[in-house]
């Protein structure tokens, strides 16, 4: 059943990601509604809807699940569909301060068990796919068919200014400027007595991400050694205007996994589910089956 608060809170994303106003609404009413659940001691968020096989799906560090809206539509078609927020991130809790991939990796199996599934096909996307990719090989009976778009984790190349940004001196120089002015806003509200509540402080987890997965010579948490370990059938979706993470690495990851097919989209970069959301869709569910 699907209040009114989580038919607002949702029509509202699905207006942000494109829908119209008169569409909105009935699209989440229609197709999806979000849970709010206990796991282990954090309280997560997470999108659900549609009915056949279950397909989980891993957001990259820059979003939440929201950013999957449209494709859980299109998706929950065919399957039912779970759009977890990681934790840290949307309408979960964090773990704590510091991003460790391993808890990460160890909380999609906890939200496995929640849910009830035995087994079910994984989506990744970006640091979503690096956490899809571990846990495909940490337990792989768990996982029918694997999708990783624009992955971590394939190779060490990525992005100089996301090299840069992972560096410990730059994230305690923004770690000590946000909080220096998250405390100074509070000083200036407490002032003109607004609610304090209204006031986020800033997310050192958030900030942390960097650290976790990248140093100034790339990425930390490479696979590469062991994707011929990887006996789920794959799917590697890249764009080929991708700067973050180059698309090489689904050609070289290619011919490291078994059982593996590629897809690079022309002239669209590190987001292509959303670019090529239509055409994404269909390749998706060719690939899972129906």
């Amino acid at each position: 059943m699907i209040n009114d608060k989580n038919i607002f809170t949702d029509a509202e994303k699905l207006m942000q990601a494109g829908f119209s106003t008169k569409d909105s609404t009935e699209a989440v009413a229609d197709f999806l509604h979000r849970e709010q659940v206990k796991i282990g001691a954090l309280d997560i968020g997470y999108l659900t809807g549609g009915q056949g096989e279950p397909l989980v799906i891993v957001h990259g560090g820059g979003d939440s699940g929201n950013a999957w809206l449209k494709n859980a539509v299109e998706l929950s078609r065919h399957y039912r569909v779970y759009v977890p927020d990681l934790p840290g991130f949307g309408f979960s809790q964090p773990l704590g301060e510091e991003f460790i991939l391993s808890e990460y990796v160890l909380f999609i199996e906890e939200l496995r068990r929640h849910l009830g599934l035995d087994s079910f096909h994984l989506i990744g996307h970006s640091l979503g796919g690096s956490i899809a990719l571990h846990y495909a090989l940490t337990y792989p009976g768990r996982v029918k068919r694997l999708v990783l778009i624009s992955s971590l984790g394939l190779g060490k190349e990525i992005a100089r200014w996301a090299r840069f940004c992972s560096l410990p001196i730059f994230y305690r120089a923004i770690k000590k400027t946000l909080l220096s002015l998250y405390r100074a806003a509070r000083w200036v509200v407490r002032l003109f007595n607004y609610p304090l509540e209204d006031l986020v402080p800033p997310s050192l987890f958030r900030m942390s991400i960097g650290q976790g997965i990248m140093g100034l010579r790339g990425q930390t948490h490479v696979l590469a050694h062991r994707l011929s370990e990887l006996l789920v059938p794959t799917l590697l979706v890249w764009g080929a205007w991708d700067y973050v993470v180059p698309a090489r690495h689904a050609h070289a990851a290619a011919k490291l996994i078994p059982n593996c097919q590629v897809h690079v989209f022309r002239r669209t970069g590190h987001s292509v589910y959303k670019r090529k959301l239509e055409e994404f869709s269909q390749l998706v569910v060719r690939f899972l089956g129906r």
